[in-house]
Formats: structure tokens, sequence, C-alpha cells
């Protein structure tokens, strides 16, 4: 692992500041099984960044989940007031500036509304994408919620 070069990771890290380092990895972390193991932590520590679509609204929804967790679509709909629906690759691209696979929770291009899985909260710290498939952060539960403006919610498939 390495400090960002990458335009995308850089930009993230002008958007973190001095308080949290973005690195690249040579293998890629575009799954959270490839970031936990290229990191060395869980894959729950991995906090995964799926994005979806306000169904009447077409603004953009970031569900920030744990990389072990698969997300219930009808808890983040009833947590939104709206109903979502799955956002393409382009959607994506557009509404973020970033690829899937490394999508940040911040730096987005259009401010998304932002869901946090409750279950993230219980660990000291996480790893989240940084822009590309190779590039993490670490960060604390807490510093998502401030970073993000998100709102924590039990959104996870039981």
């Amino acid at each position: 692992m390495k400090p960002a070069t990458s335009p995308a990771a850089l930009k993230v890290q002008a958007t973190l500041g001095d308080k949290h380092q973005v690195l690249e990895f040579d293998a890629t972390t575009r799954t959270a099984a490839d970031a936990a193991a290229a990191i060395g932590c869980t894959v729950a520590q991995i906090a995964k960044s799926l994005v979806f679509r306000g169904a009447g609204s077409n603004h953009p929804v970031l569900v920030v989940a744990s990389g072990v967790n698969r997300v219930d679509e009808t808890k983040v709909a009833a947590a939104l007031g709206e109903g979502i629906a799955r956002a393409d690759a382009d959607f994506v691209r557009e509404a973020t500036g970033f690829a899937i696979g490394g999508v940040p929770p911040v730096g987005h291009k259009n401010p998304p509304t932002v869901l946090i899985d409750e279950s993230l909260m219980a660990f000291a710290e996480i790893w989240a994408a940084a822009g590309t498939p190779n590039a993490v952060f670490r960060l604390t539960p807490p510093d998502l919620i401030a970073l993000t403006g998100g709102r924590v919610a039990a959104i996870a498939r039981q």
C-alpha cells in the first residue's frame, strides 16, 4: 500500500483533508472481500458504498453498508420515505463522478441522500473506497456520519 496518486483518489483525499489518508494497493479492492484481504481487516469492517436512485425524485441515494451485509431495499425505501430503484453504471458515474467499484462515501458530484448501515457502528474503525477500485481510507463510524451527513438506519437484510 502507498499514498494515493491517481486523480480520482487524490480528489477524495482533497475532500477528506489531512485527518484521513487515502491509500492505494497494487491489488484490487473492488469487492468487500478483496478490500478486507488487502487491508488485513474483517469483511464486516468494509464500508461499501451502494448507489440507488429515488424512484420518484431520481435523486441519488448512497447506502453505506457493512461488507458482510446485504441491503434490504424495502427498509431503505421506508427509511427514505420514497421508493428506490437500482442505479446503472451511467447513473452512478453521472451522480457521483466515480465508477462502480470505487465509489467513496464523500466527494460526490451531486450530494446524495445518505443512509448508513447501523451495524457499522459496532466497529472502532472501518474502511471505505476512495475513488478507484484499489484505493481506500480508514475512518471511524462517527467520522462517516460527520463526513457524509448520513443517517444511521437498520437497513441490512435479516
